[in-house]
């Protein structure tokens, strides 16, 4: 047996007797940074950290709190809160007390909050601030499972008579209240940790439907502990890291990156306040950092906006340099694959050293000048993208996964990525490709179900143990696996022809810098149409140096000019395209899509049928007149 088998075969039942090991190993250590705001609310933040024994005495008093109120092993406790140090201090807490976590986006709205709060019988919601626990008053009354709820942030936070009896405590009441148990009752919290099994439920998180209400899927805690090791055993993260932790923790990826840090005992900063990101990069100089696609198309936008401001010098520049980073990834990681060696010819290795000089470096530096490593996942990277970076020092690992198999089921291998790809399969995890394209998986990532749904757990999972991804991909000789489109979202023609609209949008992506969404259509159709979302900053700075200054944001997508700068760009697309892919027509739309409309899910993937439906007229209009209409 291998080091690397022996390590996940003898992995303990759960995440609480890793971090109770962590804890035991290195008590002194750093475990966490995070921000506290100037006390005058303006300048730069002030940096705090906890050690693995200061973070210990907090999560045991929380896990001890909870056992005082009642909370019962595999009872769920909610947590609706964005991503900081108190997430994590909670749901730590929750699996040392062997309860089971619900995980709620902050951004999930009142209806939606009650339902997951009812369908889970939480018993308690840990809840960041008065705006959360404002969801759960207004439902209250169909929530007669809700015990209580804990506010993290009290600030703005105003009693209400129909909060007697306990119902709120904050955060701080909790954490006193378990002290005070502990000292009665020094051992509680190891026996409720000593007790937990392999396949004891440890947290329930609800897929993002597209339709319909979404799906809890149960994630037992033998899911986490089999993360943190097979993660960790890829040799992607060390003890010597320093993560920078600002996806939402109530989507799974961010849970696996937790799991992981408590293994290996490295640093992690944490904020999620996403608009941070480019002030915090420079102070917490991470050496690596999760994030999705659409972060990095951001930054590709935002460099090219940039340099185009900078005159037509500047931005022929920029587009020179690109082209070097694309062919120097290209070149660097086909010699890799066949030689074991990321070597490049000379004339190349010339140009790129004058690229990095002028374009590379400044990039890297803005990122914080240590980043050894990004991991992508949630959704596709367009290639184009993935290689600019990967040729500018920025080596993005993509990875794959699904809420039903713990997020991390494939990832690349450190120097051998392969952009395009997902990478390799975690070890211990199995892959095979069905007759008709679809992924399917098995390994102690898969979930255990779907919470009271066991027609639908028997629509995805076999049993013995295959789990139908929906998600159609391609696996090479050695093992790397490339995801071509979602099962349902493969488009087929009037004429016949299937299409992967992710392909086509993603490509679209990487010729276009003033994207922000795109949806290719043309399912039944004889030809395809494209609803395009621009992103806002780079196409008003364009209006600015084009006589369109001052306007809207509406006005200056329905412009003209700006008609006619899309148009080209979808040339340019075209030209790569097969024929029957090609995007005949396009609009653009009043308003990028978000979460709020509930065109995007929390982690930002596109909610197809959604903008489909709302935008029916556009696509109606694109087909009217042609023979098919």
């Amino acid at each position: 047996m291998s080091d690397t088998q022996t390590l996940i075969e003898t992995r303990p039942p759960s995440v609480a007797t890793l971090f109770t090991q962590r804890v035991a190993e290195t008590p002194d250590a750093e475990a966490y940074r995070y921000p506290v705001p100037a006390a005058s609310g303006e300048g730069p933040d002030d940096w705090k950290s906890l050690s693995w024994g200061q973070a210990a005495e907090r999560v045991y008093a929380i896990a001890a709190g909870l056992i005082e109120l009642g909370v019962r092993p595999e009872e769920r406790v909610a947590l609706a809160s964005s991503t900081r140090v108190e997430w994590i201090l909670a749901d730590l807490g929750v699996m040392c007390a062997g309860a089971a976590t619900t995980t709620i986006y902050p951004s999930t709205n009142t209806e939606e909050s009650a339902y997951i709060l009812s369908d889970s019988e939480s018993r308690v919601l840990i809840a960041e601030d008065a705006a959360q626990l404002a969801k759960a008053r207004e439902r209250r009354a169909e929530l007669p499972e809700l015990r209580h709820v804990v506010v993290i942030d009290t600030a703005g936070l105003e009693p209400d008579a129909a909060d007697e009896a306990g119902w709120v405590l904050t955060l701080a009441d909790l954490e006193a209240r378990g002290a005070a148990y502990l000292a009665a009752n020094p051992g509680a919290v190891k026996e409720r940790i000593g007790a937990i099994t392999a396949d004891q439920l440890a947290t329930l998180i609800y897929t993002s439907g597209t339709t319909g209400r979404p799906k809890g899927v149960r994630l037992p805690h033998d899911n986490w502990s089999y993360m943190a090791k097979a993660t960790v055993s890829t040799g992607l993260i060390t003890k010597d890291d320093v993560q920078y932790l600002w996806l939402p923790l109530a989507h799974v990826f961010g849970k696996v990156l937790t799991s992981g840090q408590i293994e290996v005992g490295h640093v992690t900063a944490v904020d999620g306040r996403v608009d941070k990101i480019i002030e915090n990069l420079p102070v917490v100089q991470p050496t690596y950092m999760a994030a999705v696609p659409r972060i990095f198309e951001k930054v590709y936008n935002g460099v090219a906006a940039k340099a185009r401001a900078g005159g037509a010098a500047k931005y022929k520049i920029f587009q020179w340099a690109a082209e070097v980073a694309r062919e120097y990834a290209r070149v660097t990681q086909d010699n890799f694959r066949h030689t074991g060696s990321a070597s490049a010819p000379f004339a190349l290795s010339a140009k790129h050293k004058a690229a990095d000089a002028l374009v590379y470096a400044k990039i890297r530096e803005a990122f914080g000048g240590r980043l050894r490593a990004c991991v992508s996942g949630s959704a596709a990277l367009a290639p184009d993208i993935g290689l600019f970076f990967a040729g500018a020092g920025i080596h993005i690992l993509e990875g794959y996964g699904l809420t039903e198999s713990s997020a991390a089921s494939f990832v690349n291998p450190g120097e051998a990525y392969r952009t395009g790809t997902v990478g390799k399969p975690l070890p211990g995890t199995e892959v095979r490709i069905a007759d008709d394209g679809e992924v399917m998986l098995r390994g102690p990532g898969i979930m255990a179900g779907y919470h009271r749904q066991p027609e639908k757990t028997a629509e995805v999972l076999e049993s013995d143990g295959w789990f139908h991804t929906g998600d159609i991909g391609e696996l090479s000789s050695d093992g790397y696996l490339r995801i071509t489109d979602r099962k349902k979202d493969l488009i087929k023609t009037s004429g016949g022809k299937y299409i992967a609209p992710a392909e086509v949008e993603g490509q679209f992506k990487a010729v276009c810098p003033f994207v922000s969404n795109i949806l290719v259509h043309g399912a039944d159709r004889n030809f395809c149409t494209a609803l395009i979302a621009l992103d806002e900053p780079t196409i008003l700075g364009w209006a600015e140096e084009n006589g369109l200054g001052g306007r809207t944001y509406a006005d200056v997508v329905a412009s003209q000019e700006v008609e006619s700068l899309i148009d080209g760009y979808v040339k340019q697309l075209n030209e790569g395209l097969q024929r029957w892919q090609t995007v005949k027509k396009f609009r653009l739309l009043p308003r990028d899509l978000d979460i709020e409309h509930g065109e995007l899910t929390p982690s930002l993937k596109l909610k197809r049928p959604v903008v489909e439906r709302e935008y029916k007229g556009l696509i109606e209009d694109m087909y009217a007149g042609s023979r098919e209409a």
